[in-house]
C-alpha cells in the first residue's frame, strides 16, 4: 500500500515507517500537526507531541517526499476514550490535514503512526482513518518496549530527548543526549521506578536527527537552548528549544539550492512543503444506512422466521434463522436482512439494541459470500449504534441449506447491562490480527471473555500463514494469545471452552495435526505458569471440535475462546468437581444412573459461578441409549445412516435428563443458562425443524415431569448443523453435541 506517515518527529513514528517498509508498503508522504505559534515548543496535548516541531519541516528534505502540515487550531473537547466527531476538537485537525493529503495524493490508501500503548491515541487515529477510508498501520503496538528501544538503536535511529518528565531524568543532564547514550540509564530507571522505556507513559520525548529513512540527509542541532517547566526536585520537567540547525547532505547534491535548474533526478529526491488551511469540514465518510430507513435493495420478500432465547434474565441468547422448507432462498443479502431486522426488532421490543449485544455468530450457507454478509451486516451493526464498542464476532459456513433454514443464521448474546469492556484494535500491527470492520477482537462482561473467532493470519500483513494447518493452528493460538493478555489471563491459564472449526478441505492426518499442536501449545504454556503468577488458572478446558464446509479467507482452522478473566486477580478460580453418583436422582423417561453416563460429557465448574458443559452422544452412545443399533439405510443417497425419529426422541430426552443430571451435581439451574447449542450432522438425513421439535417436545416433557423448568413459546436453544462435530479430532461423528453455558454472574 502507499501510505502517507504520520510523524511528530519522535523516534516511534520513524521506526513505524520504517516497518511499513519492511512489510512492503511504501511512504510517499509525510503528515505533521505543529502550533500555532512557532516559538511554542509543547502544547497542552494529550494526542500531539509538538517538541522540536520546528526542525520537522527539514523532514521532506532528507526523505525526498512531500510533507503536508498544518497548524493546530483546535483544542481537547471529546474527553471520552473512544472518540466520536466533535466540532472544534484538535483530532478534527488531523481529519482537515489528511483529507488534504488523500486529495492531492488519491493513491494513498493507508496511514502510518507510531502508537505503542496509547489506546487514546491509536483509536483517534483509526477514527479519523475509518471517516477518510484509510487503513491504519501501527506496526509497534503492543511490542515489548525494551525490546524496541533495542530496535530503534540497533536500525540506526539517532534521536535525541527533547523532553523530560520523570523521577531520574534531568533536563541538564539529559536533554539533548541521544536514545544510544541513555538507552543503559533508561533500563536501570525501569528496573527502580518502572518508566516506560521507549517513554510511553510521558516520562521522555525525542526527535528524530537520522535513519535509514533519510536517503538525501542528517539534520545537525547546532544550538537549543533548555526551557524548565518545573523545577520540582523529584521529576523535574524540561523541553529542549533548537535555536538553529543544519542539514548534511548524502548524496551529490550539497543543498537543494544546487538542484535548482539541473537534471530532474536530483530535484525528485527533495521533498516539498505544504500548509494545509481551512476549517472543520463537514462528515466526509460514507455513513452506514439505518435499518430503519429504506434499503437500496429490493423489498425482502416475506419469509417465515424463528426465535429462540435462553432462560437467563440479565445475561441471554436469541438466535434467528429462517424456517420454511417449501420456500426457495431468494439470495443471502434478503436472508440476512430478514434476520438481522428481526433481531433488532427483537431487541427492541425489550428496551435493548446492538449496544446491548456482546457476542455475534454469523453463519452463512457459503463463504463465497463472506464479502456481500458483511456489506449487509454494516447496515445494521455500526459504531454509532454500539458507542461502547461493536460486539466480537465469529463467522463460519454451515450446511444450512441442506437442512432447510435458508442462506442465513444468526445468534446474538445480549446483556441488560452496559457494563462491557470491548476491545477493538483495527490497526494492522504485528500485535495480532485487526478487526477492520464493527466486530471487535474481544468483549468483557461478568468476568468471563468472549474472543472473536481467530484465524492462523500474519498480523503484519493479514494474510494466512504459508505452512498448513499446524503453522495455521500456531498461530490462530498466538494470536488468541495476544488478545487473551490484554485482558491479563491467558488460552492456557484462563479458557473455560475452546471449540475447534475444522474446515472440510483439511484431511483426517492435518485435523490430528491441529489437535496435536493444540496440545503441544497448551502444554508449553503450562510450563511457564511460574512466570504467570498473575494470570487466573482454569484447569479443565474442555474443547470441542467442529467440522464445517468452509472457513473466512479460507482457513484450514478457527479458534473461538471462551476465557474466566475474574477482575480480583487475587482471588484464583477453584474447579468444582462433585460425584453425582452419590445424589439421588429422579429417573426421568426411566432413565437410570449408570457409569458410562460420565463418559458421554465434560464440564467445566469454575468457583462455583460459571458452568460448561459438552454433551456428545456418539453412535456406540445412542446404540446404549435405544438399546440397539441405529438402523442403517444405506439407499439414503450420500447419507451414511439415517436414525429414526423414535430413536432421536430417546437419544434428546437423554441428553436432557443428563444435563439435568449435571446440573443437580453442580448447584446449577436451567434458569441460569445463556446459551444452548445441538450441533448435528447433516448425515442424519434429517431437517432442522424436525429435530427443534422433537427436542422441543422433550423440553416440555421434562418441564411437566420436573418443575425445574418453564417453557415458553419460543425454544432455548439453537440447532446448529454440521459436518460433524466430538470431543476428539479424530472422530467427528457425533450423532448430537450439546454445548452449553450457564453462569450465576
Amino acid at each position: 500500500m502507499k501510505v502517507v506517515g504520520l510523524i511528530s518527529g519522535g523516534k516511534d513514528s520513524c521506526c513505524a515507517m520504517m516497518k511499513c517498509i519492511q512489510y512492503g508498503h511504501e511512504i510517499v508522504a509525510l503528515a505533521n500537526l505543529m502550533p500555532i505559534d512557532e516559538s511554542v515548543d509543547e502544547l497542552d496535548s494529550y494526542m500531539y507531541q509538538t517538541v522540536g516541531h520546528q526542525i520537522v519541516v527539514s523532514y521532506a528534505e532528507c526523505m525526498g517526499v512531500p510533507l503536508f502540515r498544518r497548524r493546530i487550531k483546535g483544542s481537547t473537547r471529546y474527553q471520552n476514550l473512544s472518540y466520536k466527531m466533535t466540532p472544534g476538537d484538535e483530532v478534527e485537525d488531523m481529519l482537515i490535514l489528511l483529507k488534504e493529503v488523500k486529495q492531492r495524493l488519491p493513491s494513498i490508501t493507508a496511514v502510518s503512526s507510531g502508537a505503542i500503548a496509547s489506546d487514546y491515541q491509536r483509536l483517534r487515529v483509526e477514527s479519523i482513518c475509518s471517516r477518510l477510508g484509510l487503513v491504519s498501520l501501527a506496526y509497534l503496538w503492543k511490542q515489548d518496549q525494551s525490546l524496541l528501544l533495542q530496535e530503534m538503536i540497533t536500525t540506526g535511529i539517532a534521536a535525541i530527548i527533547v523532553k523530560v518528565a520523570a523521577m531520574g531524568l534531568d533536563p541538564a543532564k539529559h536533554l539533548g543526549k541521544e536514545i544510544s547514550y541513555l538507552h543503559p540509564h533508561l533500563l536501570r530507571l525501569k528496573e527502580l521506578y518502572g518508566i516506560n522505556v521507549c517513554g510511553e507513559g510521558g516520562e521522555y520525548e525525542t526527535l528524530t536527527l537520522d535513519c535509514p529513512l533519510f536517503k538525501n540527509a542528517q539534520i545537525v542541532l547546532d544550538e537549543f537552548q533548555i526551557v524548565l517547566h518545573s523545577s520540582d526536585s523529584i521529576a523535574p520537567v524540561g523541553v529542549l528549544h533548537p535555536s538553529t540547525f543544519h542539514l548534511e547532505y548524502k548524496m551529490e547534491c550539497t543543498s537543494l539550492s544546487e538542484c535548482n535548474g539541473r537534471k530532474n533526478t536530483c530535484l525528485d529526491k527533495m521533498g516539498s512543503v505544504y500548509e494545509v488551511e481551512g476549517d472543520c469540514v463537514p462528515e466526509c465518510e460514507v455513513k452506514s444506512l439505518s435499518a430503519d430507513s429504506a434499503l437500496e435493495f429490493s423489498e425482502i420478500a416475506e419469509v417465515k422466521l424463528r426465535i429462540s432465547r435462553s432462560k437467563k434474565a440479565d445475561t441471554f441468547s436469541i438466535g434467528c434463522w429462517i424456517e420454511d422448507s417449501s420456500r426457495t432462498s431468494e439470495g443471502l443479502q434478503k436472508d440476512l436482512t430478514a434476520v438481522l431486522k428481526r433481531i433488532e426488532s427483537e431487541l427492541a421490543e425489550i428496551g435493548f439494541g446492538w449496544v446491548n449485544v456482546l457476542y455475534i455468530h454469523l453463519y452463512i450457507a457459503n463463504m463465497n459470500d463472506f464479502a456481500l454478509a458483511n456489506e449487509t451486516y454494516v447496515r445494521f451493526i455500526t459504531e454509532e449504534k454500539c458507542h461502547l464498542g461493536v460486539p466480537s464476532r465469529s463467522t463460519i459456513e454451515l450446511p444450512l441449506t441442506e437442512v432447510c433454514l435458508g442462506r442465513a443464521y444468526i445468534e446474538v448474546l445480549v446483556a441488560n447491562d452496559l457494563r462491557k469492556r470491548v476491545l477493538h484494535v483495527q490497526s494492522i500491527s504485528c500485535w495480532a490480527p485487526s478487526c477492520i470492520g464493527p466486530y471487535s477482537q474481544a468483549t468483557l462482561h461478568n468476568e468471563i471473555l468472549h474472543m472473536a473467532g481467530q484465524l492462523g493470519l500474519d498480523p503484519p500483513t493479514m494474510t494466512l500463514c504459508s505452512g498448513g494447518p499446524t503453522a495455521e493452528m500456531e498461530q490462530a493460538l498466538n494470536n488468541c494469545e495476544a488478545v487473551a493478555k490484554c485482558f491479563n489471563c491467558s488460552i492456557a491459564y484462563s479458557s473455560i471452552l475452546l471449540i475447534i472449526y475444522c474446515s472440510a478441505s483439511s484431511t483426517s492426518g492435518q485435523r490430528i495435526k491441529i489437535h496435536e499442536r493444540l496440545e503441544s501449545f497448551l502444554k508449553e504454556r503450562k510450563l511457564d505458569e511460574v512466570d504467570n503468577g498473575c494470570m487466573c488458572k482454569v484447569s479443565n478446558t474442555i474443547i470441542l471440535y467442529v467440522l464445517v464446509p468452509d472457513l473466512p479467507k479460507r482457513a484450514l482452522v478457527e479458534v473461538k475462546p471462551v476465557l474466566y478473566a475474574p477482575e480480583d486477580k487475587e482471588t484464583l478460580p477453584q474447579t468444582d468437581v462433585q460425584d453425582t453418583s452419590c445424589l439421588e436422582l429422579p429417573n426421568y423417561w426411566g432413565f437410570q444412573h449408570s457409569h458410562w453416563h460420565d463418559s458421554c460429557y465434560r464440564k467445566c465448574v469454575v468457583n462455583r459461578k460459571i458452568c460448561a458443559i459438552i454433551l456428545c452422544i456418539t453412535n456406540e452412545l445412542a446404540a446404549k441409549i435405544c438399546s440397539e443399533s441405529l438402523d442403517c439405510d444405506m439407499n439414503q443417497g450420500d447419507c451414511q445412516y439415517s436414525v429414526k425419529e423414535k430413536d432421536m426422541q430417546r437419544i434428546t430426552r437423554f441428553c436432557v435428563y443428563l444435563l439435568d443430571k449435571i446440573f443437580l451435581g453442580t448447584d446449577f439451574s436451567w434458569d441460569l443458562i445463556t446459551n444452548l447449542r445441538f450441533y448435528f450432522p447433516t448425515s442424519l438425513c434429517m431437517p432442522a425443524d424436525m429435530l427443534s421439535m422433537i427436542i422441543t417436545d422433550a423440553f416440555i416433557e421434562f418441564a411437566k415431569m420436573s418443575q425445574r423448568i418453564k417453557v415458553g413459546t419460543e425454544p432455548i436453544f439453537n440447532v446448529v448443523p454440521t459436518l460433524g462435530a466430538g470431543q476428539s479430532v479424530t472422530s467427528m461423528d457425533d450423532v448430537i453435541t450439546c454445548e452449553l453455558f450457564a453462569s450465576k454472574l
